[in-house]
């Protein structure tokens, strides 16, 4: 009987320090913690990007009012990634043989570097006698070939 009080004694006393002890660090945390405030910086920030920002359209993009969720949960392709060459172009009407840069530039996944290498390949061999030879310009494959030679002719 007398163990089993002594017993109770410890752990009360156990009890006690763990509160004890959980309540000094919990002042001493919270006496100790530094609170920063960038809310002064931030807005000098905000206002000087919004000062240096484009406008388009009379509008500045801070101004717009953007819904986040939906933004980030759209799902249709964006913009900037699609592909308005082809809505431009009709089937076969560029000239392989006299296009300029700009015009070869039109064609899906043509950019200026690939443009200059068609027109160095037609300088450095000749008119296209077949649109197949394309396949011989470095930087263009089966795949940028298929998807191009809907537009070009070679006029004979």
């Amino acid at each position: 009987m007398l163990e089993i009080k002594v017993l109770l004694f410890l752990l009360i006393i156990f009890i006690a320090g763990l509160g004890i002890k959980s309540l000094i660090i919990n002042t001493n945390s919270a006496r100790n913690k530094i609170v920063y405030d960038y809310s002064e910086q931030d807005s000098l920030f905000l206002n000087l990007k919004a000062q240096n920002e484009p406008v388009k359209n009379g509008v500045k993009a801070s101004d717009k009012n953007v819904d986040y969720k939906q933004e980030v949960l759209d799902f249709r392709e964006p913009e900037f990634n699609r592909d308005d060459s082809e809505k431009e172009l009709s089937e076969k009407s560029i000239n392989i043989n006299t296009a300029g840069k700009e015009s070869l530039m039109l064609l899906p996944g043509i950019g200026p570097k690939t443009a200059d290498k068609i027109i160095e390949y037609r300088q450095r061999t000749g008119k296209f006698k077949e649109l197949i030879e394309l396949l011989d310009v470095y930087g263009i494959g089966n795949s940028k070939f298929s998807k191009i030679k809907k537009y070009l002719y070679i006029e004979k």
